[in-house]
């Protein structure tokens, strides 16, 4: 029997997964939390952790976490479709387009949506550690749209789902097993291709430079 291919490490998995939690965990706090909407914040600042650290393993990370592995311009997406739909379905060792077109658009809705709330204040008790460089106006603007955010974040996550679910069906292709045990079936992949995997102790540093910008980028205004 041939052996499954790796193809997810296990950063970009514990990301995965964890952006799920902590997505589902925003809710829950601010709907449940604390008066203060301190465990809310914490969760905000562990989003904007995960999504910079996403964003600095998609430059340096494994093969197939890599920004330049899997994005494609607008063109290859609507011919993925295209074969998609004609019951055609390459094959891909990481993201297909339209997968790659999902990251890219969670990445960036869940990163402007923790950073709005930087800045976000009900005048009362709860304030964002940067409310006070921006206007009342601006306060309450960015405010709306981060409680307006989340429910597209999650419109965008239920079309995320949907499409797995469309892969498994018409594709047969589980994309979710690889994503719990980096692997993958070798008919699922190209020939001859593997994930080339970092070693952890780069994703363990590039999670503690994440940190600290995340920090920094808080702090920094009230030196």
């Amino acid at each position: 029997m041939t052996p499954d291919v790796p193809t997810w490490d296990l950063p970009t998995r514990l990301f995965h997964w964890l952006l799920v939690i902590l997505i589902a965990n925003a809710w829950v706090t601010w709907k449940w939390g604390d008066i203060n909407m301190l465990w809310h914040m914490w969760n905000g600042y562990s989003l904007l952790t995960l999504i910079v650290f996403r964003l600095l393993w998609g430059i340096w990370g494994s093969s197939t976490a890599r920004f330049t592995q899997f994005i494609r311009g607008p063109k290859q997406i609507i011919a993925y479709l295209k074969r998609s739909f004609q019951r055609e379905h390459p094959r891909y060792l990481g993201h297909n387009p339209a997968g790659a077109l999902s990251v890219v658009l969670l990445l960036s809705l869940v990163g402007i949506q923790g950073s709005f709330g930087l800045f976000t204040s009900d005048d009362i008790l709860v304030e964002g550690p940067l409310a006070y460089l921006v206007s009342t106006e601006v306060q309450e603007w960015l405010a709306g749209w981060h409680r307006q955010g989340f429910y597209i974040i999650l419109a965008v996550v239920g079309l995320h789902i949907l499409a797995v679910l469309g892969h498994l069906l018409l594709a047969r292709d589980n994309l979710v097993r690889p994503m719990i045990n980096g692997k993958k079936s070798p008919s699922q992949v190209p020939d001859g291709e593997m994930a080339q995997i970092a070693p952890l102790w780069l994703a363990a540093l590039t999670l503690t430079l994440a940190a600290g910008l995340v920090w920094l980028g808080v702090n920094i205004w009230t030196w």
